[in-house]
């Protein structure tokens, strides 16, 4: 079993920083992929950022250019860094963990969650 647990989210004005965290403990050793994903209000959650064991990186449109997801393997912890930050980026993020299983499944992990609110 993987627990992980975000931190970092805030109030922050637009054109902002915010640098999240994801500490992930327990069974880690499998896990093949670390993403951020975000939801707001009345939609759906959505991924914003990825990264793999092989260090290849996928980000949405809308963040590309302003967001960087990196990982510390040797803390066990994931970033998600967010710069030029946008009223739209308003969200709770949440921090996930995928591991493959037999016959091409897989298993995700989900954080609690972290608020993110832009506003003037």
């Amino acid at each position: 079993q993987v627990q992980l647990m975000e931190s970092g989210g805030g109030l922050v004005q637009p054109g902002g920083s915010l640098r999240l965290s994801c500490v992930a403990s327990g069974s880690i050793a499998s896990i093949r992929a670390m993403a951020w994903y975000r939801q707001a209000p009345g939609k759906e959650r959505e991924l914003v950022a990825s990264m793999t064991n092989r260090g290849t990186t996928t980000y949405a449109d809308s963040v590309k250019g302003r967001f960087t997801i990196s990982r510390d393997n040797a803390k066990n912890t994931a970033y998600l860094q967010m710069n030029g930050l946008k009223f739209e980026d308003t969200a709770v993020y949440y921090c996930n963990a995928e591991k493959p299983i037999s016959w091409g499944g897989k298993l995700d992990y989900w954080g609690q969650g972290t608020q993110v609110t832009v506003s003037s």
